[in-house]
């Protein structure tokens, strides 16, 4: 009866808070039991060093950030067994509730905790012939009479073909087809997969084995026509669409993990139309967010579990996860809710820089006084006065360096982080620039590593080229990008740029060189 009446007391006051709910691949939690299936690097007592001290590091490693993070309802990957989400449930008393899914014969599996009551688990088998996974694990929560599910991922690495994460998306799209459209559930969890993944896999010929198609983005829908599905245009389709949470975020803090010193986001949270409808569970918009304390960094790098680097890599007993959490919060109060079908979505766009915070465009929008500040074969950059510059990609052809247009942009694009525009007609051709240089910026008086600034054509800049990154002055480097590798400066070489391009790629800034007069060398 007492502890009934303490889950009573406790489900009200949550009732009059918001949930947060995370995800987090603690990176490889096993214990010091001896299994079959143990990685061997975690076969404990052996060489490697995965003893009693380090797995006490490593315990509490991640309870510090749990504690931290204090979400209402964690989503866990990469945990080795039961027993240790039972091990990590009684050290975080605040929890009290779990659930736990693998396969019998599988390394690692993945589990939830939480401060409300789970009302029932299961799990979507997902299973391959020639490998062992994960499922997904399916777990309903209940608080008050509000009923949820969250689903659990942890599809295969990237070592696997495309191939095999769209059969566990497709696994998912099945069942939440099943659910009634107005049900609140929740896409979560390490799926080895960018929001972005159909335009960032395309190139790499071992994954793409799928003529394009992505799990996260095709199948599950989190895109339609190779667009996102947008808040502007969720309510709009007749079947089950979902929307990713990184759109919440600018382009360059999208990142989870970060591989070779470029932004990955293969955690996601991801959700369907019933969390807008006003109803029970509903997002808060703009909630998502990394949790990323700078506990998690170490020399500007995520600081994950440190082995030595090896024949035999040994546990250094130092650092947490090569993943960071992320999180959302959700509204169960009826006056906290952002309904979306409230919300104004009328583009009200005139300035270059509204595009930057625009996915994609659902209407065509009009750009007054437009100066082309560089012009490259059918290629420009356009920039309004005291305002940004953007970067149009194809079909400039008859645009004029120094001339100023009125143009209508029918639709803007990321790639790898960088706005282009990728659709756009010549409205009039205006006047000509009285000095269209002006509208350069001096490479040496800005910030050149500030996202602000992608997209401006820089001057007045001087380094010495080394493995084709320019060193600058104060040691500082910045990559340099040609797509004709034959025309970039010369190993050795010191340079002033001119008037070459600043842009972004995979959250890292770097100097494209478009033509050999962007830069010249200096004696």
């Amino acid at each position: 009866m007492y502890k009934i009446l303490l889950i009573l007391i406790f489900s009200i006051f949550l009732n009059a808070q918001n949930l947060k709910i995370a995800s987090y691949n603690v990176e490889n939690f096993f214990d010091l039991n001896k299994d079959k299936s143990d990685y061997k690097e975690y076969i404990p007592n052996s060489s490697t060093q995965w003893n009693q001290r380090n797995f006490n590091i490593k315990l509490n490693n991640i309870l510090k950030v749990l504690n931290d993070l204090d979400a209402d309802i964690i989503a866990l990957q990469e945990i080795e067994n039961e027993s240790l989400m039972k091990l990590l449930k009684k050290n975080l008393p605040q929890y009290s509730y779990y659930s736990f899914t693998k396969y019998q014969n599988s390394s690692v599996g993945l589990g939830f905790l939480s401060k409300i009551p789970i009302k029932s688990s299961s799990s979507l088998n997902v299973k391959f012939s020639n490998a062992i996974y994960r499922p997904i694990l399916e777990s309903t929560f209940q608080i008050d009479n509000i009923e949820f599910k969250i689903f659990n991922n942890h599809w295969p690495s990237k070592r696997a073909s495309e191939n095999y994460r769209i059969k566990y998306a497709k696994t998912l799209y099945d069942r939440v087809k099943t659910l009634p459209n107005d049900y609140d559930y929740i896409i979560l969890g390490d799926l080895n997969s960018n929001y972005n993944e159909f335009e960032t896999f395309k190139g790499d010929k071992k994954l793409n084995q799928t003529a394009g198609l992505t799990g996260i983005n095709h199948i599950l829908k989190t895109t339609v026509d190779d667009k996102y599905v947008v808040l502007a245009d969720i309510l709009n389709y007749n079947f089950k669409v979902h929307y990713n949470l990184w759109l919440d975020l600018k382009t360059p803090l999208r990142f989870s993990t970060k591989f070779r010193n470029q932004n990955n986001t293969p955690d996601n949270i991801i959700i369907p139309t019933a969390l807008f409808d006003n109803k029970n569970l509903s997002y808060i918009l703009n909630s998502f967010e990394v949790f990323k304390p700078n506990y998690l960094f170490f020399d500007n790098k995520v600081y994950r579990w440190q082995m030595s680097n090896e024949k035999i890599s040994k546990h250094k007993g130092a650092g947490f996860s090569d993943h960071l959490p992320v999180f959302a919060y959700f509204s169960i109060k009826k006056d906290d809710t952002n309904p979306i079908s409230k919300k104004d979505f009328k583009h009200n766009i005139n300035l270059i820089s509204d595009l930057y915070k625009k996915e994609k465009l659902l209407f065509p929008i009009t750009l007054e006084d437009v100066t082309v500040i560089y012009k490259y074969e059918d290629k420009a950059i356009v920039k309004q006065d005291n305002n940004r510059a953007i970067y149009i990609f194809k079909d400039a052809k008859n645009l004029k360096i120094g001339f100023n247009y009125d143009i209508q942009v029918n639709q803007v694009y990321d790639f790898y982080g960088l706005k282009e525009i990728k659709d756009f007609n010549i409205l009039k051709e205006k006047n000509e620039h009285e000095d269209y240089k002006k509208l350069f910026l001096d490479g040496f008086k800005i910030d050149i590593f500030d996202f602000k600034y992608e997209n401006e054509i820089i001057t007045n800049l001087v380094g010495t080229v080394n493995n084709s990154r320019l060193i600058l002055p104060n040691n500082k480097s910045i990559k340099l990008f040609a797509k004709d590798k034959t025309i970039l400066p010369k190993n050795g070489a010191k340079i002033e740029l001119k008037e070459a391009h600043l842009a972004s790629f995979k959250g890292n800034m770097q100097i494209i060189i478009h033509k050999t007069s962007d830069y010249k060398e200096i004696k």
